[in-house]
């Protein structure tokens, strides 16, 4: 399914190219330009790679409402249970990733291994979905929660106005997308003092309810599994919403390529990451239940802020900027990962060609990045987010529990293969049948939704045989596209990767 580079007189050293290696060509010097592979370098060490996991794990919910939970356990103790289960099930999925990662060395994450695995056709669904639906509303979630509580202290008695959150949100998004676009070295900084930002705000939770615990403060601990009574169907919706709080910790495999050393590097970043989230996670809870009861969590819109105003006084207007920062985190991490994707696909041939390029100096794939920003805008005033998330939570966890499946199937087909890190096979098998469970019980839960989603899903059928099978299309239509592929060649300053971004090179800011 690789396709052969349309623009082939641009990637052989043409307008753009000059001497092939990368360098514009010079109107003034006729000194010969230094020679440097165009390339994506490897430029994600071990601690940028643990902040872009942490950082893309830990969002707004830990701090806004980590009601959902609770709501579907209907107590304390089951609560918490349900929080440490959800961690080592997440463990154990990236455990798993790891080994994926470490014995198939590309980029891409699920879309990589299910088109390793199971063929084309799956995996264009994948990224199909992902590029018109999925990322570019989920990015505008995230960054909607960012706009509110960035604004949140300077309307403190008053609702802020919906126009300035989109604003203050549209910005981010730009802030974010040029990020990405300029500097994969200044991203991946940020990124790194984003997340000791967000383990900030957490031990400013966590410090205060252990000094409430060691004050003797544990009435609502008393009596931790009796209160109200939760139906045994809705224990499955409370491990829904602790897995999906856990989610993120997939988004280092999308950039595999661009890791140093990436068979000790992405497990051992995968492992400190999910052991310091669950840890996190689990005592951010205790501490909640230090000086909230389960009733006046349930009815919070704001966990964090109400725990910080009993506790903190004054310093609590703080709460809602870590929170915001929290949210550029992800917002940056999850561009920053998914990029690497849609740069992946396009380089199999199931995306535009313009897609796989990198702009000649930043060593950034720009298209890739910045395919996401009119998506997202769209989606952010003109788009059901919460509705088009719904419909399609389920698609997540079906292609993630068939990427990890895959892993058990790879063992017995290709036993031979090169393999790094190994995990035993509970460990997959245990968590490809708990994704599998969880979309199973979204068609029980919620048929309807459930069932739009796997319609709009089903979309990249026709759309793969259309776009990718069939080669019998006009020459008018070919034409059209190499056209539209060199002038944003042009206008981008981007050109075809050299031998992908497998070269051994790094450029180490």
């Amino acid at each position: 399914m690789v396709r052969k580079p349309v623009v082939s007189s641009l990637s052989n050293g043409g307008y753009l190219q000059g001497d092939a290696q990368g360098r514009l060509p010079s109107k003034v010097s006729k000194e010969a330009p230094r020679q440097e592979r165009v390339e994506l370098k490897k430029k994600i060490t071990l601690l940028r790679g643990i902040s872009i996991i942490i950082g893309t794990i830990i969002g707004a919910g830990i701090f806004i409402s980590p009601k959902g939970v609770l709501q579907n356990t209907g107590t304390v103790g089951m609560s918490l249970i349900v929080w440490t289960v959800c961690g080592l099930l997440s463990l154990f999925g990236a455990l798993s990733y790891a080994e994926l990662g470490t014995c198939i060395k590309k980029s891409g994450g699920h879309y990589t291994y299910i088109l390793e695995v199971f063929g084309p056709l799956p995996a264009f669904v994948r990224v199909w979905v992902e590029l018109l639906i999925i990322r570019p509303a989920a990015t505008a979630v995230i960054s909607l929660a960012f706009g509110r509580y960035i604004l949140e202290p300077f309307f403190i008695h008053c609702e802020i106005p919906e126009l300035a959150i989109k604003l203050i949100t549209a910005v981010g998004i730009t802030t974010v997308m040029v990020l990405n676009s300029m500097s994969v070295s200044w991203s991946a900084r940020i990124q790194i003092f984003l997340t000791f930002c967000k383990l900030t705000a957490i031990l400013i939770i966590i410090v205060p309810g252990v000094i409430q615990l060691i004050k003797g403060q544990t009435q609502y601990f008393k009596d931790a599994f009796s209160g109200n009574d939760a139906s045994i169907m809705r224990l499955p919706l409370a491990f829904y919403y602790g897995m999906y709080a856990y989610a993120g910790w997939f988004y280092l495999n999308f950039v595999t390529e661009e890791v140093e050393n990436p068979e000790r590097n992405v497990p051992l970043a995968i492992c400190i990451s999910m052991i310091i989230v669950t840890v996190g996670y689990v005592l951010t809870n205790v501490a909640y239940f230090t000086t909230i009861s389960a009733e006046e969590l349930l009815l919070s819109n704001a966990v964090a802020v109400t725990f910080a105003e009993r506790l903190l006084g004054k310093f609590s207007l703080a709460v809602p900027v870590f929170v915001a920062l929290s949210c550029f985190g992800s917002m940056n991490g999850g561009v920053f990962a998914v990029s690497r994707l849609f740069y992946v696909a396009s380089r199999e041939g199931h995306l535009p060609e313009i897609l796989s390029m990198i702009h000649v100096r930043k060593h950034t794939p720009l298209p890739a990045v910045i395919i996401l920003y009119p998506l997202t805008m769209i989606m952010l005033f003109f788009g059901d987010l919460y509705g088009l998330l719904n419909f399609l939570s389920f698609a997540r966890w079906l292609f993630i529990g068939l990427a990890v499946a895959g892993l058990i199937y790879l063992r017995y087909k290709r036993p031979d293969m090169h393999r790094p890190f190994k995990v035993p096979l509970f460990i997959p098998a245990l968590f490809s049948f708990t994704c599998l469970f969880m979309v199973a019980l979204s068609l029980y839960s919620d048929p309807f939704s459930t069932g739009i989603g796997f319609g709009i899903t089903l979309t990249g059928v026709p759309a793969y045989y259309f776009f990718i099978v069939w080669d019998k299309k006009s020459k008018w239509f070919q034409r059209i596209s190499d056209s539209i592929t060199r002038t944003l060649q042009i206008l981008l300053e981007v050109v075809p990767a050299e031998d992908g971004f497998n070269s051994e090179e790094t450029n180490k800011s």
